[in-house]
């Protein structure tokens, strides 16, 4: 009973202490994701519908992956808005650039990635955006005389924040964004507490560490089956780059974790069909395995 009552000592004080360092960090982003949501989607989704017809060729594929990240919604609600935006005419590079850079990012996550530094911060938003390009870059070079979505049976998603008073309207929002994000959280920094009593760093470090070029291959192979919410991983992230893991290593993870995310998956699947979607699982693997060798390589 007294190893059980230590190890229970242990596991609270590695949670909370994790806890504490990352708390204000989801605070922060479910405040944000609940702002934006209420006050500024309709707004960024308005300008993305803007770019439809002014004829800005690729640096309209810029301005979408931009957009994408500042979008608020998931996966499962960003489709049927690309299905609205396909119906009105908006070109398919501008829609993979959007949809790339939404999966991997949006205004809350960013918020959570802030407790893993400014360096893994600054390389999330970058490899992020330069990934939802490099999907658009793809589709107008090599189908852009054929479609490469399929969005037939798929409508505009009604919006929840409908209630007429602003602040309930606010309040509701940020009550659905901590029952979807609360649990995951508690998850992660619960399995963080995990790793770090009952995980040697050395082994974070050698595997993920050492032998960079085979750490990266590993956390972006280990980010497919791992990911399962972005505030969950967060305190994962922090615990093993505290350990050793390589840098370019964490963003190979960031990278593969929400874009092969299980539900991410059956959304994208639906409409692209099953040999664009191998081609979307090979782009994002490989744009994870580039981004981490070369920031590696730099840092």
């Amino acid at each position: 009973m007294d190893i059980l009552h230590r190890e229970a000592v242990y596991l609270w004080y590695y949670f909370s202490l994790q806890l504490s360092q990352i708390f204000r960090y989801w605070v922060l982003g479910m405040v944000l994701g609940s702002v934006i949501s209420v006050f500024a989607k309709e707004r960024i989704h308005g300008l993305f519908r803007s770019l439809h017809g002014k004829r800005l060729g690729i640096l309209g594929i810029f301005a979408a992956s931009a957009l994408g990240i500042a979008s608020p919604l998931c996966m499962y609600g960003t489709i049927p808005l690309a299905a609205s935006f396909s119906e009105s005419g908006m070109e398919d590079d501008q829609l993979a650039a959007f949809m790339m850079s939404s999966i991997l990012l949006n205004p809350q996550l960013i918020l959570y990635s802030m407790a893993l530094g400014q360096t893994a911060l600054i390389i999330r938003i970058l490899s992020s955006f330069l990934c939802g390009t490099a999907a658009g870059l793809l589709i107008r070079t090599f189908y852009r005389e054929k479609g490469f979505f399929n969005f037939d049976g798929f409508a505009a998603p009604g919006s929840r924040d409908t209630d007429p008073n602003v602040l309930v309207r606010f309040l509701k929002n940020l009550g659905r964004n901590v029952r979807a994000t609360g649990p995951m959280f508690l998850l992660g920094v619960a399995l963080s507490a995990l790793f770090q009593r009952y995980v040697p760093s050395e082994l974070v470090a050698n595997l993920f560490g050492s032998n960079r070029g085979f750490g990266v291959l590993m956390a972006a192979t280990i980010g497919v089956p791992l990911y399962a919410c972005g505030g969950g991983t967060i305190p994962l992230l922090q615990a093993w780059l505290a350990d050793g893991m390589s840098m370019g290593s964490a963003a190979a993870f960031m990278i593969t974790g929400p874009a092969t995310k299980i539900t991410n998956l059956g959304a994208v699947k639906i409409v692209l069909g099953i040999q664009r979607f191998v081609l979307y699982w090979i782009f994002t693997m490989l744009f994870a395995l580039g981004t981490g060798w070369i920031v590696d390589l730099f840092l």
